[in-house]
């Protein structure tokens, strides 16, 4: 009988809670833990346990997740909150939040200071991926223990290793704006068909299977033409992102002039009060603009 490796999951969210329900699903025992313990509580019934502090749920766990809000959420988990005080050395502790590299790198240093081996495994797929367990996943850090965790990756989706630690950290950024970049771009293209005469929605049915095919225009490009714009990635969390992508495009003195605009009209639209809409809702910021230009 295959013995299943315990899991602890910190974080159930809105792309945590499917997550953790992919690993239940596929055999895992899951405990988790949320700084609001409601968000967590309806796992229970799913098969989880659930526990009180980051820490409990750590203690004697074979795999720690972490998919909290940003870097220092999970460094405060890891070395405030005791969760690396009770990891085992046979313990992984792998990171599913988007967080800027250099923070990764430095707690990937911290924990391995420790004896504690880790992974930055930031993960694309939004809440649809996570349920249906076809994330996409950004593996940094050490290729065997990439590997001595294929059967929990396989659970969430598609695992690659993609260099040492911080590397999956960089490539999320790198497919956030691409994901920004081709929001925006989908965004005006329905705002000029819909101008010249053509339906939205109908100029989507078009394209599709062309060269603009991409999973942005089949998700996203359905939720600008249906006006659905509960999230499933926060705009607040895009503009995040792209910030950090513009701070490491600073150290490594790299010009970004697609991401520097669009990152700017998500700033623009998180401060006009977007910021806990879906980051398809980015079309309703280039809408105004274009009102205004009209008037």
């Amino acid at each position: 009988m295959t013995v299943r490796k315990k899991i602890a999951f910190l974080g159930t969210g809105l792309m945590g809670a499917p997550m953790v329900r992919c690993l239940l699903n596929a055999g895992f025992p899951v405990t988790v833990w949320n700084r609001d313990g409601a968000k967590a509580a309806p796992l229970v019934a799913d098969g989880a346990r659930q526990v009180h502090s980051p820490s409990e749920a750590a203690a004697g766990a074979d795999v720690v997740f972490t998919m909290l809000t940003n870097g220092a959420a999970v460094s405060e988990i890891l070395f405030d909150k005791g969760v690396a005080d009770v990891m085992s050395k046979d313990a992984i502790f792998v990171d599913c939040s988007s967080i800027a590299p250099p923070i990764a790198k430095e707690n990937a240093g911290r924990l391995a200071d420790r004896g504690i081996r880790s992974l930055d495994a930031p993960v694309s797929g939004g809440t649809a991926g996570a349920a249906a367990g076809t994330l996409a996943i950004m593996a940094g850090g050490d290729a065997a223990d990439v590997a001595a965790l294929s059967d929990v990756f396989a659970a969430l989706g598609r695992v690659t290793h993609v260099g040492p630690s911080g590397a999956g950290q960089i490539c999320k950024l790198a497919n956030q704006q691409i994901v920004a970049v081709t929001i925006g771009a989908v965004a005006e293209a329905m705002i000029l068909a819909e101008a010249g005469g053509a339906s939205r929605a109908a100029f989507r049915d078009a394209i599709r299977g062309g060269f603009a095919e991409s999973r942005i225009l089949e998700l996203h490009g359905q939720r600008m033409v249906e006006r659905n714009f509960v999230p499933g990635g926060a705009s607040a969390n895009q503009l995040k992102d792209l910030d950090a992508v513009m701070a490491m495009a600073e150290s490594l003195s790299l010009t970004l002039p697609l991401t520097r605009q669009v990152r700017q009209e998500f700033a623009d639209f998180v401060a006009e009060g977007g910021a806990e809409k879906d980051h398809s809702g980015l079309l309703l910021h280039l809408e105004e603009l274009n009102r205004k230009d009209q008037a």
